[in-house]
């Protein structure tokens, strides 16, 4: 991915979506565009006009951590986006690295039998293991039959966002499927920030922008998230909606990995129909044992 492209695209995206009202300037009546003018960035982040133009069109190698930071005020970014345009400077330092990706070695990563150990350990809920790609790594039992649509097409290669763009089966699983897109686009942009280098995550793009007009559009909104708490809605095809808790907790002894664990509210519809889910994921092992095993 071509760094000052996505460092251009991502700060005229944010520009836009500032009104001047919101940045506490006069609105005026001569708008032409969306946001803010560059000046009025300029001028907010305490540089001028001529630096900022340069910083738009993909210039952020050799910034200073206090120029991003003023620009990221200037731009009122939250959080992930803060982190995203930190992740862009740094890429911007690797120079000519970028313009050669090579394959990312996450696709062979494997569970060792101790995290395999602590996913099954998780009998009341879903747990599993993803990468920044939304690659289902490792599952508990509960978790391989939660995402059994997504295990039933082979072309989905166990990936939620394959699956979220290119089968019509996640418009049922995902009742809010909208937002859902949102966050998986949203959760892809991140890794691309954070590591633009990813080939895999390259051919995945590339994939989903041909084959989707879903997935294209929202891919040029160069939205990013924190993707770690909080309240999904899904349908599942054996057990019907589910309203699911999610922590999604980074592992420090495998950085780009993240574990997420799902819960039900105790004593909710929810919490009985992972009950269920269980006892179908049973049901399905008496008829097929290997199907359901863990991964």
């Amino acid at each position: 991915m071509d760094n000052q492209a996505e460092v251009r695209e991502f700060l005229t995206s944010r520009r836009a979506k500032i009104t001047p009202e919101q940045a506490g300037l006069p609105s005026g009546n001569r708008r032409r565009v969306p946001g803010l003018r560059r000046s009025e960035v300029a001028a907010l982040a305490d540089v001028s006009v001529e630096y900022y133009a340069k910083l738009e069109r993909g210039n952020l190698a050799g910034v200073s951590p206090a120029v991003l930071e003023a620009v990221a005020r200037a731009l009122q970014l939250d959080d992930a986006e803060r982190a995203h345009l930190l992740n862009l400077a740094q890429a911007a330092d690797g120079s000519d690295a970028l313009t050669r990706p090579r394959r990312s070695t996450t696709r062979a990563w494997s569970a060792h039998r101790s995290l395999q150990w602590v996913l099954d350990a998780v009998t009341a809920g879903p747990a599993f293991v993803r990468n920044g790609r939304m690659d289902l790594l490792a599952t508990n039992q509960l978790a391989r039959a939660f995402y059994d649509d997504v295990y039933a097409t082979v072309g989905n290669q166990a990936n939620l966002a394959r699956f979220q763009f290119l089968d019509p089966a996640s418009r049922r699983f995902y009742p809010d499927w909208d937002q859902a897109a949102d966050i998986a686009v949203a959760i892809l942009r991140t890794e691309a920030g954070r590591n633009p280098h990813d080939k895999d995550l390259h051919d995945l793009v590339g994939e989903l922008s041909t084959r989707s007009d879903e997935f294209r559009t929202r891919w040029g909104a160069h939205n990013v998230r924190h993707h770690g708490t909080g309240t999904k809605r899904y349908r599942h095809q054996a057990v019907g909606e589910l309203t699911l808790a999610y922590e999604g907790l980074e592992m420090a002894a495998a950085p780009g990995l993240t574990l997420t664990i799902y819960a039900a509210e105790p004593g909710s519809p929810s919490e009985e129909g992972l009950r269920l889910l269980a006892s179908w994921v049973a049901t399905q092992e008496a008829i097929s044992p290997t199907r359901h095993a863990s991964s």
